[in-house]
């Protein structure tokens, strides 16, 4: 009996020793392998998964009328999506309708104004012509008639007669001019005229084409394809112009932000490959690499920025945000939500 306890005893002994050897043998070889995973890497878990997303807003007020989504339901480019109640507008649309008939309607009568104003106009010069004629001929009578006077071959009473003719005939050039230089001076009058009913058109035209637009803005059509958010907006609701009402998900293309600290950033480069965990699925390996390195600190896109030169400094390290591109995104799609937390290690060496 003792002599099988002297024998199994070292047995024990030395499986213990190499079951501990081994742990020992193990451990090391995972410390050294993470050690090297470290030398070779720079690891990050204030990351997160980014994609577009699109704001739908309201461009014209009103009430509500119909709101044809729920939360987080799939649209397309084009879908109505919200309408505005649009009787207000199409009351104010018909009224100008009428102020630009109105306005046609003036324009046109200015038009026949400038026309009678030029048809008096070549009137006034063709009477002008036909008195400068007929003055011509009073003067040739007169001269010749003087002359048959001189040789008493009429009498001097059809000489005055003559006279008084020439007299008639220069008086009525005279009223003649007048009448051009009026009838000239009214043209540019009623061309105004005609140009400001014409302006005048034009700006009831804008207005009927700007509510028109402010109609079509009624109907709140997907500017994106994807998923909407929450909902800001229930029907009967008033909104206001630029007012945000939701929000479009693009499901179709996603990208990592990992924020990387500044004593780390000096290795990471474009090019570079990372690999990348989602803490909710954490069995879960996404292979991408480095597109790009932002040219500031994250603090420098805040609403707030730090001023360092102002009341008393604490050095605080800044991150500095590194984006990267999935190498595969459509085969992790289902698993990828803008907002999403990562760990993301980016292989420098």
């Amino acid at each position: 009996m003792s002599t099988e306890n002297s024998t199994s005893n070292p047995s024990k002994k030395i499986i213990s020793r190499v079951i501990i050897g081994i742990v020992i043998i193990a451990a090391c070889i995972y410390g050294y392998k993470r050690v090297i995973f470290f030398l070779a890497h720079e690891s990050t878990d204030n990351a997160q998964v980014e994609g577009h997303m699109t704001p739908i807003l309201s461009r014209v007020g009103g009430y509500v009328k119909t709101v044809n989504v729920q939360d987080y339901q799939q649209v397309k480019v084009g879908d109505t999506i919200v309408t505005v109640d649009d009787d207000e507008l199409q009351i104010t649309l018909k009224q100008m309708e009428a102020e630009y008939q109105t306005a046609l309607a003036d324009l046109e009568s200015a038009k026949a104004s400038l026309k009678n104003t030029e048809l008096t106009a070549n009137l006034s010069k063709t009477n002008l012509s036909l008195n400068q004629i007929k003055a011509n001929k009073a003067s040739a009578d007169y001269k010749r008639d003087q002359n048959l006077f001189k040789d008493q071959a009429i009498t001097s009473k059809q000489v005055d007669d003559s006279k008084t003719n020439y007299d008639v005939t220069q008086k009525q050039i005279v009223a003649s001019q007048e009448d051009v230089a009026i009838s000239a001076s009214r043209i540019p009058m009623m061309q105004a005229a005609v140009a400001k009913a014409q302006a005048n058109v034009d700006f009831k035209k804008a207005k009927i084409d700007e509510e028109k637009l402010k109609l079509s803005y009624t109907t709140i059509v997907a500017t994106a394809s994807g998923k909407i958010g929450k909902k800001n907006i229930e029907n009967g609701q008033y909104i206001q112009a630029g007012q945000p009402l939701m929000t479009i998900i693009d499901n179709n293309e996603f990208w990592v932000v990992a924020n990387f600290k500044e004593t780390q950033i000096e290795k990471i480069k474009v090019g570079q490959s990372a690999k990348i965990t989602i803490d909710s699925y954490p069995d879960l390996s996404i292979l991408g690499k480095v597109v790009s390195i932002s040219e500031a600190t994250g603090a420098k896109f805040s609403l707030l920025p730090p001023d360092n030169a102002t009341g008393n400094f604490v050095k605080v390290t800044q991150r500095v945000p590194v984006k990267i591109q999935l190498n595969e995104p459509d085969k992790y799609r289902e698993y990828l939500k803008s907002g999403l937390s990562l760990d993301v290690s980016v292989e420098v060496k």
